[in-house]
């Protein structure tokens, strides 16, 4: 009884920054930061494909930080609707960031046949993009998964 207790009590203050799968958060901001970061320092050529990239990458930015501080506030006042609130917001950006990988690896390879200076130096900073959108998208499956085993269990 006390291990399914634990489980599905959310936690507050800085308990969250112990205790799995909410210490998730910090990577998901620290990589989504370094999608931002790298797609707005590099040249647009292709403002559609970028622009969703950046919007994912700001939306979930924002979205990460804004749940980490209402947790650690204690906001959530241990109710079970924050589990689907958590779950819903995990999927979403999920999605929403396969979605911009792949756009990002896409146009990363079309403009890897670039071979002046300026052009290698876009294609690197775009090729840095594609692998932390890839492993932003990878941190929000594993806590999505793990608040969905969270949410079973409650």
């Amino acid at each position: 009884m006390s291990s399914a207790t634990s489980t599905t009590s959310l936690p507050s203050g800085l308990a969250v920054l112990t205790t799995f799968p909410d210490v998730l958060f910090i990577p998901e901001i620290i990589f989504g930061g370094l999608v931002w970061i790298l797609v707005a320092s590099s040249r647009v050529p292709v403002p559609i494909l970028q622009g969703w990239v950046m919007f994912v990458s700001v939306f979930c930015f924002v979205m990460s930080t804004t749940l980490l501080c209402l947790y650690i506030c204690g906001a959530h006042g241990s109710s079970s609707s924050w589990v689907t609130l958590d779950i819903i917001c995990q999927e979403t950006a999920a999605l929403f960031y396969l979605s911009a990988a792949v756009l990002e690896a896409y146009f990363t390879y079309s403009v890897s046949t670039l071979t002046d200076p300026v052009g290698t130096t876009i294609y690197r900073e775009n090729i840095a993009a594609v692998v932390f959108a890839f492993v932003a998208t990878l941190l929000y499956v594993i806590h999505k998964v793990c608040s969905l085993l969270r949410w079973k269990s409650s």
